[in-house]
């Protein structure tokens, strides 16, 4: 007898804490994983005294659902997910909805989608932030794909999401691979969030000798301004973390960072699309240079910085500068992550909503601070705005804190501490705001050696060459937009 509301494959950690959270909401959920076993353990324990039940085959689990079906997978992006749909497919109907909440390929996303509509079925690629405490008790949810399905799923993913006031973290992103774009725009995001707070961090600990105890009371004061997030919440727990000696645990960790690949994705796309997302960019880049740990030990021993390391001005003033210093490099970061989502939307043809975007990011993810209200104002009041640095609110803001960025910038420089975010988002913000770069004279290489054209400001539209050594001929190349 049909009796579940939605089923979900995938009893990891994820999958479990998902599955109780929509129990808590009033939902009739069938649980399935591939291992068997899993089911009926997480039957006797987690889900005891619970509406959730559980299915032994696929073939059960289908036949334990209302329709329209909704059957959820939480397994390992790639493959996994490709076995389940072909499993699926010949167990479901027309007008049954397919909804992969992994960390998938926004590409892959977009091929489901295609050939399961072509079979008659919805599917839904659904972004899934807050990690296994949000999937628990509200995560960011950010679904795309046939829009179709979103009537069927709607309560069920507004129920669970995490909510900010009234409104849940969670509404309909777009089409096709929509949802799983946006998420990874959100990890690139957090990528840049997280190094540009290592970089705060940096520059409080070489340059002012700062401890980790002193450093987590900045960031406990930063948390109560328009810093306010997660990640600043706990930069402050980890820096005051004490291990069984009385040390600071943060101390004793190896400075090499791991990473998924979503940063990379984001970073990728970004070339793809010929957008200038250079923030999130560098943090994969510093991951990456982290990772190198044996090659900068032996580095360090050889290749010598300036003299003077330390900061020797006025220490309070100083971190005033790096918290503004911090504050506009992050607005700069969003506004690059934005500006690929635009990009990405007129690609594809998607309908991105990108307040309601910035509202889903509000609450139950990693990236959730306060910050995100004032772009999700920014958005409403202007739906068409082409960048957020234009928006009144964030102009304001950047042009607040830009004495104190390049203090920050050009201080780190001077006493040799790396600070590859901070200053790349500087680099940006006054790329974007001349009138004129030097890509004039990029041109006239370009046409010296190759021939490709350039166009005049006089004449726009209209691409020439010059023979510039007069024995080069007069036949162009092609121009090679990029």
């Amino acid at each position: 007898m049909a009796e579940a509301d939605i089923a979900l494959i995938g009893l990891a950690v994820m999958g479990q804490n998902l599955i109780l959270n929509m129990n808590d909401h009033g939902f009739v959920v069938c649980a399935y994983n591939r291992t068997v076993e899993k089911v009926d353990k997480f039957l006797a324990n987690e889900a005891k005294g619970t509406k959730i039940i559980g299915a032994r085959s696929l073939d059960e689990m289908v036949k334990k659902l209302k329709k329209p079906r909704r059957v959820m997978m939480l397994v390992k992006a790639g493959s996994a997910v490709d076995a389940f749909i072909d499993q699926l497919v010949p167990l479901l109907e027309k007008g049954d909805i397919i909804i992969d909440g992994g960390n998938s390929e926004y590409t892959d996303s977009r091929r489901r989608h295609k050939s399961l509509k072509e079979k008659g079925l919805l599917f839904v690629g659904s972004g899934v932030s807050g990690g296994e405490d949000g999937a628990r008790y509200g995560p960011s949810l950010m679904p795309g794909g046939e829009p179709e399905a979103w009537p069927h799923i709607k309560d069920i993913f507004q129920g669970i999401a995490a909510k900010v006031g009234s409104e849940p973290c969670c509404d309909w992103v777009g089409e096709d691979g929509a949802g799983h774009f946006v998420k990874m725009v959100h990890n690139g995001i957090e990528y840049g969030d997280m190094q540009l707070i290592c970089e705060a961090y940096s520059l409080m600990k070489d340059a002012l000798g700062m401890s980790p105890g002193e450093m987590s009371e900045v960031f406990t004061e930063w948390n109560k301004g328009e810093l306010d997030s997660f990640l600043i919440e706990i930069t402050k727990d980890i820096l005051a973390y004490k291990d069984v000696d009385g040390e600071y645990l943060v101390e004793k960790i190896k400075d090499a960072a791991g990473q998924k690949g979503t940063g990379k994705w984001t970073a990728i796309s970004a070339l793809e699309y010929g957008m200038p997302v250079t923030l999130i960019g560098e943090a994969v880049f510093a991951r990456c240079l982290s990772s190198l740990k044996d090659e900068r030990v032996t580095a360090s021993s050889q290749l010598s910085g300036p003299e003077v390391t330390k900061y020797d001005g006025d220490k309070k003033a100083f971190i005033e500068d790096i918290r503004q210093a911090l504050y506009a490099s992050k607005i700069v970061s969003y506004a690059q992550g934005f500006m690929l989502m635009r990009e990405a939307a007129k690609e594809f043809n998607w309908t991105l909503n990108y307040g309601g975007i910035a509202l889903m990011w509000r609450g139950g993810c990693i990236i959730r601070s306060r910050f995100l209200g004032n772009i999700k104002e920014a958005f409403e009041k202007n739906a068409s705005l082409r960048n957020l640095l234009l928006d009144d609110f964030f102009k304001t803001e950047i042009l607040k804190c830009q004495k104190a960025w390049r203090k920050v910038v050009s201080q780190a420089v001077l006493l040799g501490i790396p600070t590859p975010a901070f200053s790349t988002a500087l680099a940006f913000f006054d790329g974007y705001r001349s009138a004129r770069l030097p890509a004039n004279l990029i041109q006239a290489q370009r046409d010296y050696f190759g021939a490709h054209t350039y166009e005049l400001l006089a004449s726009p539209g209209k691409f020439v060459h010059t023979n510039w050594t007069g024995h080069g001929g007069n036949v162009s190349s092609s121009t090679y937009n990029a």
